[in-house]
C-alpha cells in the first residue's frame, strides 16, 4: 500500500497527471459514468467530475480513500462520487460504466493483480462501446551500461567486506530486479519491443518473450532495462522510456550477476517471462551473450523465485502431502473468526480472547486491538 506522501509524489508528477487529465477530458461527457480503480486520494475521480461525469465510482482498498472523501467534500463533488473501500474484484455496481480509469501497474504492467483486475472490471462493469484508460501499452527493453546502479544493487554483498564471505547474499540479490532511473546514453543497443497489451482484448495474465540485440558500442554491460509506452486514449500517450521526462514509475533494471565487456557486433539474446503466482509475479530473465567469433561470453539464468532465502521448514508446510495442524497463531485466528458470527461485539470477543489465550494477550487492550484488526479485514 502507498502512504499519503507517496500519493503526493504521484500528484506532483505533472506529466503523468496532465496526460491522464487529457484522456479523461476527451472521453467524458455529461452523461458519463466513470469507474476509478485504485483511486487513492481520488485525483482522477475529481477530474472526472470537473469534466462533467454524471457519476463516479471511486474504488480503493486502502484508507487513503478517507482522504478522497474529504477532498471530494471540499471541492463540492460528494454528491457525484460513490466511494467504495474494497478491491474492485470484490464489488458490484448498480450500473455499467462508460469509462474505466486506472493506474495500478507499477513500474511495469505485470504487477500484482493489475491485469486480472482490469479484465474483471472490463468484463463485469464496462458498457458495450465503453473505453479503458489506459487503452494499451507496449513494453520495450535494451541492454544497459550502469556501473553505479549495478554496484548499488550488488556491491553490499561483495566478498571481502569486513573480511566476510557474503556471496550467498549476492546470489539472492542477483535474482531481484528493481526500479531505477536509466538515461538514454546508457543504452548499448537499440530498444526492442517484447510485449503489447490491448486492455480491451487481454485475457492472459502471464507473458513470455524472446528478444535479441546487436551491440552498437564497446562498453561494460550490467543488465537489461525495461519500460513502457502507454496509450491512454486517441492522441494521448505516456512513456517512461530513457530520454523521456522522468516519471514517478522509473524504469525496470534487471541486473546481471556480473558485468560483461561488450564489443560492437556482439549479440545479446534474452528470454523474459512473468508468471502470476498468488498475489504477484515470478519473473525469469535468461541472458546469453555471443561474441563476434560465436563464442559464448556470458550465460545467465535468473529468476525472482531464487531471490528470497527459503526455509526448509516453511517449504515442507506447502507440500501437497503435508497434513497441517493449527499452530498457536492459527488457533488465535480461528477463535476470533469463529466468534465473528454476528452475535458478539468486538469487546465481548476480546474479553473471551484474553481469557482463553492469556499468554498471548496479557490485557484486554491488546486483545481488542487484535480483534479490531480482524474486524477491519473481514467484517461487513
Amino acid at each position: 500500500m502507498y502512504s499519503i506522501p507517496d500519493y503526493g509524489r504521484m500528484i506532483q508528477d505533472r506529466v503523468r497527471v496532465e496526460n491522464y487529465a487529457r484522456a479523461l477530458r476527451e472521453k467524458i461527457n455529461p452523461d458519463s459514468v466513470v469507474l476509478d480503480i485504485g483511486a487513492g486520494p481520488g485525483i482522477f475521480s475529481m477530474l472526472a467530475c470537473q469534466y462533467g461525469a454524471r457519476r463516479v465510482y471511486a474504488v480503493e482498498p486502502d484508507d487513503s480513500i478517507q482522504l478522497a472523501r474529504r477532498i471530494a467534500s471540499d471541492n463540492g463533488f460528494s454528491n457525484r462520487i460513490e466511494f467504495i473501500q474494497d478491491f474492485s474484484t470484490r464489488i458490484t455496481l448498480p450500473e455499467q460504466v462508460d469509462v474505466i480509469v486506472s493506474d495500478i501497474s507499477g513500474v511495469l504492467p505485470f504487477f500484482q493483480k493489475h491485469i486480472p483486475s482490469i479484465v474483471d472490471a472490463r468484463t463485469r462493469f464496462l458498457r458495450p462501446g465503453g473505453v479503458l484508460i489506459p487503452a494499451a501499452v507496449t513494453l520495450w527493453a535494451a541492454v544497459v551500461t550502469a556501473t553505479e546502479l549495478h554496484e548499488r544493487h550488488m556491491g553490499p554483498w561483495n566478498s571481502g567486506i569486513y573480511d566476510l564471505d557474503l556471496t550467498a547474499g549476492r546470489q539472492l540479490v542477483s535474482n531481484n530486479w528493481r526500479k531505477a532511473i536509466v538515461s538514454a546514453d546508457q543504452l548499448l543497443t537499440k530498444p526492442q519491443r517484447w510485449a503489447e497489451i490491448d486492455y480491451q482484448l487481454v485475457e492472459a495474465n502471464d507473458i513470455a518473450a524472446d528478444v535479441s540485440w546487436n551491440v552498437e558500442r564497446d562498453a561494460p554491460a550490467h543488465g537489461i532495462t525495461a519500460w513502457f509506452d502507454s496509450v491512454l486514449s486517441d492522441g494521448v500517450s505516456l512513456s517512461n522510456a530513457p530520454g523521456q521526462p522522468e516519471l514517478i514509475y522509473g524504469n525496470g533494471f534487471f541486473p546481471w550477476p556480473d558485468a560483461v565487456e561488450l564489443k560492437v557486433g556482439d549479440v545479446v539474446t534474452l528470454h523474459v517471462q512473468a508468471d502470476l503466482v498468488g498475489d504477484d509475479y515470478v519473473w525469469q530473465w535468461n541472458t546469453r551473450v555471443h561474441g563476434t567469433s560465436k563464442t559464448v561470453k556470458a550465460d545467465f539464468r535468473q529468476t525472482t523465485f531464487h531471490s528470497q532465502p527459503l526455509s526448509p521448514e516453511r517449504l515442507r508446510t506447502k507440500a501437497g502431502g503435508h497434513v497441517p495442524r493449527l499452530n498457536d497463531e492459527g488457533q488465535v485466528h480461528l477463535f476470533i473468526l469463529d466468534h465473528m458470527n454476528g452475535a458478539n461485539t468486538l469487546e465481548e470477543i476480546a474479553e473471551k480472547l484474553a481469557e482463553v489465550f492469556p499468554h498471548r494477550f496479557p490485557s484486554f487492550t491488546t486483545a481488542l486491538a487484535a480483534v479490531a484488526d480482524f474486524s477491519t479485514t473481514y467484517s461487513r
